[in-house]
């Protein structure tokens, strides 16, 4: 491993706790300085990292900066994503990526045009869970894979967000907020998808803060709060998708990927490294897999040093801004298959990101 990649925060919301939780042990990252509209709060991060506090503009301007990892909230990731390039900055983000694919376009372009790498959540791909599935489905432990099958489902974030409002304004609802690690794990899964149709609902349910200074605050809610969708694959895999703010509870399986011979019982995207259960033909029952493949250990900000050494070997990284603009159509396609009652296909393609093999790590790799 060379020199590592000097990181810049923008933004220290609820989230960035977890990527300063493992900044420790990714030996390809150097934290260098925070910044936050809300400066007090910056400062007062900053002095829990031992780092510095910048204003967002002079943190864009410092020339020892090399990435920003950009933790604002959606509708200023394009803003500050775009900003950090034209600094001459890599970028990696939290999800989603922007609010839609026109918004989007201009800046993975600028990108490309300045010789800059963007990167995005979710990183949750890269751990150990999605990445044995990958390698039970690629080995054929199922024979060939027919279809999969995602469902997600809460009452709502403001049971638990102490500022929950963004949730529920364009970039949020469970499409935008949750979706994207379930799209992201099949898009590594069973590859691009080429024409999607979706269905949109939402309740009459008042929504209110339930916790902290703001509880019992009324949220206005702008977007549908249950989705529904089918995804065609490029190879002809049919997987059905639902999010939901909506349910108080359910026994509906998570995550399942079927195949000619057997099941895999997928686990949470959301998470790094739940075990991976197998029914097969030959052996009828549920039998956890062991860890095969995927960064052990992993958490939020993997997806970024994963970048770090890209960036230093001249390969691609994995958790990329094309794998994050794939995941974006998809989920817009959905709103407009839904508006329109009709189907839409999707222009956008991808590779499948290169598996990780057990036992690497982000600076090894």
């Amino acid at each position: 491993m060379g020199s590592a990649l000097n990181i810049g925060i923008i933004g220290v919301g609820t989230i960035s706790a977890q990527y300063f939780a493992e900044f420790p042990k990714l030996e390809g990252l150097n934290l260098v300085a925070v910044a936050d509209v809300n400066e007090a709060r910056a400062a007062e991060v900053a002095a829990e990292q031992n780092v510095e506090a910048l204003s967002v503009s002079a943190l864009l301007a410092n020339p020892c900066i090399d990435a920003v990892l950009n933790l604002t909230i959606p509708s200023a990731h394009v803003d500050i994503a775009t900003r950090a390039l034209q600094a001459g900055k890599h970028v990696y983000g939290e999800k989603p990526l922007a609010l839609d694919p026109e918004e989007a376009m201009p800046m993975l372009e600028l990108a490309h045009q300045l010789g800059l790498r963007v990167g995005s959540a979710p990183d949750t791909v890269l751990g150990t869970g999605i990445q044995t599935a990958r390698a039970l489905l690629d080995s054929g432990a199922i024979g060939e894979p027919v279809a999969a099958a995602v469902h997600w489902s809460s009452a709502g974030h403001e049971l638990w967000h102490p500022a929950p409002q963004f949730y529920y304004q364009p970039g949020g609802g469970p499409l935008f907020d949750m979706a994207p690690y379930y799209l992201t794990a099949l898009i590594t899964l069973l590859g691009p998808v080429v024409r999607v149709s979706g269905v949109l609902s939402h309740s009459d349910r008042e929504r209110t803060v339930a916790t902290g200074g703001q509880a019992g605050s009324i949220i206005p809610v702008d977007v549908d709060t249950h989705v529904s969708a089918i995804l065609e694959h490029e190879n002809g895999v049919t997987s059905t998708l639902t999010v939901s703010f909506e349910l108080w509870i359910t026994r509906a399986p998570l995550f399942e990927l079927f195949g000619t011979t057997g099941t895999i019982a997928v686990p949470d995207p959301n998470r790094f490294s739940d075990p991976v259960e197998v029914w097969t033909v030959e052996k009828p029952e549920w039998t956890k897999a062991p860890a095969t493949a995927g960064y052990a250990d992993a958490g939020r900000g993997f997806g970024l040093a994963d970048m770090a050494r890209a960036i230093e070997t001249g390969r691609p990284h994995r958790a990329s801004g094309d794998v994050a603009f794939h995941v974006l159509e998809i989920m817009d396609a959905v709103l407009r298959a839904g508006r329109e009652h009709r189907v839409v296909e999707i222009t956008s393609t991808v590779l499948r990101p290169e598996p990780v093999p057990l036992g690497s790590t982000p600076s090894t790799w």
